[in-house]
C-alpha cells in the first residue's frame, strides 16, 4: 500500500516552481529562449521533489545540521571531541615531518651494532639534492655502482 506523501511538501514544492517560473520568464526576455527554457527547467525540480517527498527527507536532511552545528556550539562534550581530533591531526602533521628527517625512527641493537655489513643486509646508495640543479645525485658513486652508466648519460645530456 502506497504511504501518502506530506502535503506540505508538495505545497513548497510548488511555491518554489512558482518564484522559478517568474525569474524564468524575467531570464526568458533578457536572454533569448535557450536561457529561458534553461531556467524553466530548473524550476520544475523543486515540484518534482515535492510529488516525490524529497522535500522532507530534504527538510529533515537540514533540521538534523542545524541541531548538530547547535550542540557543537554549546555542548562542552562535543568540543572535548574536537580538541581530541585536533590533537590527533596535530600528532599526524608531526609524525609525518619527523619521518621526512629521518628523526625518531627505531634505533640499531647493540648486537647488530657490532655485526659485519655483510650481515646487516644490502645498502642502498643514499641520495643527497645538488645544489643549483634541483634534482638528486648519489653521494658516493664508484665506477662498479650499477647507475654509473645512467648517470654518464644523464650528464651527457645536461639533466644530472
Amino acid at each position: 500500500m502506497p504511504t501518502q506523501i506530506p502535503f506540505e511538501g508538495q505545497v513548497l514544492g510548488a511555491a518554489l516552481t512558482v518564484v522559478g517560473l517568474l525569474i524564468s520568464w524575467g531570464v526568458w526576455r533578457r536572454k533569448g529562449a535557450a536561457a529561458g527554457l534553461r531556467g524553466v527547467a530548473w524550476s520544475l525540480l523543486p515540484l518534482a521533489a515535492g510529488l516525490m517527498g524529497m522535500l522532507t527527507v530534504l527538510w529533515g536532511i537540514v533540521a538534523d545540521l542545524v541541531r548538530f552545528f547547535a550542540r557543537l556550539a554549546f555542548d562542552p562534550l562535543v568540543w572535548a571531541g574536537v580538541a581530541v581530533a585536533g590533537l590527533a591531526v596535530v600528532l599526524w602533521v608531526v609524525s609525518g615531518i619527523m619521518r621526512a628527517r629521518g628523526a625518531g625512527g627505531r634505533r640499531p641493537k647493540a648486537a647488530d651494532a657490532g655485526a659485519p655489513k655483510a650481515a646487516q643486509g644490502p645498502r642502498t646508495p643514499q641520495v643527497e639534492a645538488s645544489p643549483g640543479t634541483g634534482g638528486a645525485r648519489p653521494a658516493k658513486a664508484s665506477e662498479d655502482d650499477d647507475f654509473s652508466d645512467i648517470e654518464e648519460l644523464l650528464r651527457r645530456r645536461g639533466i644530472g
